[in-house]
């Protein structure tokens, strides 16, 4: 009785030491693949604040909760699922899909870099809905527009994860994936509520009681906040575009490698290297900030010349699609 109680707790000793050992294998992939994604979190968390410029700040918060459950949405129940179909029935296709995003992000920084380069580029986004007369109408107009822009950005955000992800159990992908998917959102959108806050944070700070040393330094704090907070955005916004367009040059030149065509990965390396051999020290980070940079400077001549094929051809494109078929 005891030689088999022995073994049966053996047993459940060594299925834990396997089930600890996938634990920690999932959580390390995790972390992997979600640092493959920084690029588009970052946008994403420079991109979401001006969803909520115009509205009482006692909105703020709720409607910053609201696009962060539609973004939770957009990633478990239908990214997650249609990344693991595909990647069961045509992992092949996963490489094309990745390369599409890539460009549509090296399309969207350069965009970007456009508009604050030539100020005559950006278009008049005013949109006759924005200009609601009523506050809820104008709310669901804006959560339901920045749940359908982070769709695109989830949906790179999962398909860079896919593909960040070894070859391995279907449970161990799937955990993968949604550890991911979670984390990334509640980072992205628990600092968007930080972010939108500050500026009240800050406020409330440089009332306070200033008969005091401490009261006279929190309310110091408190103007500072308030003073940094555009700065504090716009260079966001800053590292969001160029991370943009770093990621996503990244992932087309690892992708024309993976088909043969390396020719651009071996010009980037061959700057990379003869770099960090002339600061043996910091060897990996210049590897790795020229590597970002050749990256970046190819994602953004990509873009640029996807802005003209994007207006002359894909819009017009969409709009005649979108139009109602005429009954003869």
């Amino acid at each position: 009785m005891s030689v088999g109680l022995i073994a049966l707790l053996d047993d459940v000793a060594g299925i834990a030491k396997v089930a600890a050992a996938s634990v920690d294998d999932i959580a390390g992939q995790a972390a992997r693949a979600g640092a493959k994604a920084a690029g588009v979190v970052i946008d994403d968390a420079a991109v979401t604040p001006r969803y909520v410029v115009g509205f009482d700040p006692s909105r703020e918060l709720p409607i910053v909760r609201k696009i962060a459950v539609g973004s939770l949405r957009n990633k478990l129940l239908f990214l997650l699922p249609a990344a693991l179909l595909l990647d069961f029935l045509a992992p092949w296709a996963v490489t094309p899909l990745l390369m599409i995003g890539g460009a549509y992000l090296c399309y969207e920084g350069a965009e970007k870099v456009a508009e604050a380069a030539l100020p005559g580029h950006a278009a008049d986004t005013d949109d006759p809905r924005t200009l609601a007369v009523d506050p809820t109408a104008m709310e669901q107009d804006k959560v339901s527009g920045a749940i359908k822009t982070d769709f695109i950005l989830s949906a790179e955000i999962m398909a860079i994860t896919l593909a960040a992800v070894p070859p391995g159990p279907f449970f161990v992908r799937a955990m993968v994936l949604a550890i991911v998917a979670t984390g990334i959102t509640v980072l992205v959108y628990g600092g968007v509520a930080l972010i939108v806050k500050a500026d009240d944070v800050g406020l409330a700070m440089a009332k306070g009681d200033l008969t005091s040393s401490v009261g006279r330094t929190k309310a110091c704090i408190g103007r500072g906040l308030v003073r940094g907070m555009p700065h504090f955005l716009k260079a966001l916004s800053v590292v969001g575009t160029a991370a943009m367009i770093w990621v996503g040059g990244g992932i087309i030149v690892h992708a024309l490698a993976g088909y043969g065509l390396a020719g651009i990965e071996h010009l980037i390396a061959s700057v990379a290297e003869p770099a960090a051999q002339a600061f043996p020290a910091l060897d990996a980070t210049i590897v790795w900030i020229v590597t970002a940079a050749g990256s970046g400077i190819f994602g953004l001549l990509l873009g640029a010349a996807l802005i003209p094929a994007a207006k002359y051809i894909v819009t017009p494109v969409g709009e005649r699609l979108r139009q109602p078929t005429k009954v003869r």
